[in-house]
């Protein structure tokens, strides 16, 4: 690779993913150059891959969950070589969401590795508006700050929930948005949080970060979540999102609870209207986060590095990462993350 130069990952067509070598980036004005070092793929990249989500385009380059180097900042603000993280939700920052801080409103909104034009993070560099660039804190590596993109989800998603102490929570899906949300909510003091996951290698890595587990394939999930719980749970967490766990969400919350739909699994759903109406729950949506929720993921990082590098599964090169990403799409999924490695390893 020259100097002008970098590796990149390249979305050929569906199911076709490459290596190539594109010319390097270049900031322009409030822009950071940020060398990467680890980047996570994501279930959406996984989607994207596939085309079943249709928000990948072949020709992009993917990637949003990432750690590296400052390469060079012009503003001056990061040197050479601080550690740093991105929020790739990229707002406006002059539209009413943006001046009430919920960026993740606003209507002019893009996220870096979704939108097709800009390519992101599945290569050596990528380009950042300098707003959006983040330290690292001194007890974050650059592998746990490539899963603090994942935990900013959980942190907006347990706000938006509104958890508050004595809650019995249930989790439905223990990928890593399940994982991150167990994180979430033991830093946020919630002492009982169950995990309904059909994976054994998923049930025993929320096990190991501290949760209660069930196999929802073996036994009625509302009354394994009572039996384990001592109660139906007053707040679930679906981090799926299809119809099928829209209602075993319905099933294994007390009337009155609420039920926070963080999972995309599906465009749409069916739902049973009286399991709401007459029952009173809440369904909430939540979709990304603020700029306020990824700082406070940040500094959560910090307090949860640990188990943030129990729910590393993998680390891959990039010449590796086709190959990979053709297991990921047809269903053979790890129990964590997957981080690919365009940078030196740390230490």
């Amino acid at each position: 690779m020259s100097n002008g130069s970098m590796r990149a990952l390249v979305l050929h067509d569906f199911h076709d993913l490459r290596v190539e070598t594109l010319d390097l980036p270049v900031p322009g004005p409030g822009d950071v150059l940020v060398r990467v070092a680890e980047v996570g793929i994501c279930g959406s990249d996984i989607h994207g891959y596939t085309g079943e989500n249709g928000r990948r385009a072949p020709g992009q380059v993917m990637g949003h969950e990432a750690s590296g180097t400052v390469e060079h900042d012009p503003s001056g603000r990061y040197a050479p070589g601080d550690r740093v993280t991105f929020n790739p939700l990229v707002s406006c920052g002059e539209c009413g969401a943006c001046a009430a801080h919920e960026e993740q409103h606003c209507r002019n909104r893009f996220v870096i590795g979704v939108r097709a034009d800009r390519r992101a993070a599945f290569a050596d560099f990528v380009v950042v508006p300098e707003r959006n660039v983040h330290r690292l804190p001194d007890t974050v590596g650059t592998r746990e700050g490539a899963l603090i993109e994942p935990l900013a989800v959980a942190v907006h998603a347990v706000r938006r929930a509104r958890v508050r102490d004595g809650d019995r929570v249930l989790i439905i899906g223990g990928g890593p948005v399940g994982q991150s949300l167990v994180l979430a909510l033991h830093d946020a003091g919630i002492a009982t949080v169950v995990v309904s996951e059909l994976d054994a290698g998923r049930r025993a890595l929320c096990a190991e970060l501290g949760a209660i587990v069930v196999d929802p394939g073996s036994q009625d999930l509302a009354d394994a979540v009572a039996a384990a719980a001592g109660a139906p749970a007053d707040v679930t967490f679906d981090a799926v999102g299809i119809s099928s766990t829209v209602t075993a969400a319905l099933g294994a919350t007390a009337d009155g609870g609420r039920i926070l739909l963080v999972g995309m699994g599906s465009p749409a759903l069916e739902i049973a209207a009286f399991e709401v109406s007459t029952r009173e729950r809440e369904v909430i949506g939540s979709f990304c986060y603020s700029a306020g929720d990824f700082r406070a993921a940040i500094a959560l990082a910090g307090r949860v590095a640990d188990g943030l590098a129990k729910m590393v599964s993998s680390v891959i090169t990039p010449d590796e990462t086709p190959a990979e990403l053709a297991r990921l799409g047809a269903g053979d999924l790890p129990a964590g993350k997957v981080l690919v490695r365009f940078g030196a390893p740390e230490g």
